[in-house]
């Protein structure tokens, strides 16, 4: 199996079917693994019958809202790929681009690859001040953490499975997006960004970020960088390509 995909699903009844079948559609082996962050909306009843479709690998159902961070902390022990990536299940990001993502993996260079939004893909227009946010964000990101980012919040970052697991994770909620950029970088991990498409939702259709979390969102970096515990270094194991 080349890549476990972990999907933190909260109230995403309208697209995590879509979601799904669109990561199975991919031409690699994938497990999909999806934590429901205690949904009301229907969502529960889908996952179930995709699973038992067999289109889901695993199921884990949290029976309060703790946060995507501690969704995705959840999924991270059921992974079994040598790769894993995060997918979010409101299809901002669509998984025809983690073939391309996978790539500086596959061939050994990378030990974990981020899809940048801001690299030139074909990208809705929607909110200026939210990107003005999270370009900022990923300036001081940057600073702290001193590797050249375009795009620190995105969802989609590709992980060596092993590395991953070796990061002692705390966040709960989106803080999880600069706590996994301070641990690659304390373990000296080799970072690749790919371009990627994004199709962002207005809030009116679901978008659930709001500015208290980009706000919320400096104290993480803060945190991840000088307080929590860091990652050890990594030596990643002999290049196999899995193609």
């Amino acid at each position: 199996m080349i890549l476990s995909v972990l999907v933190p699903v909260f109230n995403e009844a309208l697209t995590i079917e879509r979601a799904v079948r669109r990561v199975r559609a991919m031409e690699h082996e994938t497990q999909i693994i999806c934590v429901d962050d205690a949904s009301t909306d229907g969502t529960i009843e889908i996952l179930k019958r995709l699973q038992g479709d067999g289109l889901i690998d695993v199921v884990v159902l949290q029976e309060r809202n703790q946060g995507k961070g501690t969704a995705v902390r959840t999924a991270l022990t059921h992974a079994l790929g040598e790769f894993v990536v995060i997918q979010d299940a409101d299809l901002e990001y669509d998984p025809a681009d983690l073939p391309r993502l996978l790539v500086p993996l596959l061939d050994g260079r990378a030990d974990a690859v981020f899809g940048s939004r801001f690299r030139g893909e074909t990208t809705r227009v929607l909110y200026y001040w939210h990107s003005v946010g999270n370009r900022l964000l990923t300036v001081f990101s940057n600073m702290f953490t001193n590797v050249n980012l375009t795009d620190m919040e995105t969802c989609y970052k590709v992980f060596r499975t092993d590395l991953l697991k070796s990061f002692p994770l705390v966040s709960k909620r989106f803080g999880i997006e600069p706590e996994l950029t301070a641990r690659l970088a304390q373990a000296g991990a080799r970072i690749y960004e790919v371009p990627i498409s994004y199709s962002g939702r207005t809030y009116a259709e679901g978008k659930k970020i709001g500015w208290r979390d980009g706000a919320a969102a400096l104290w993480h970096i803060v945190r991840a960088n000088l307080f929590d515990q860091k990652a050890p270094r990594y030596r990643p194991p002999q290049s196999v390509d899995l193609r």
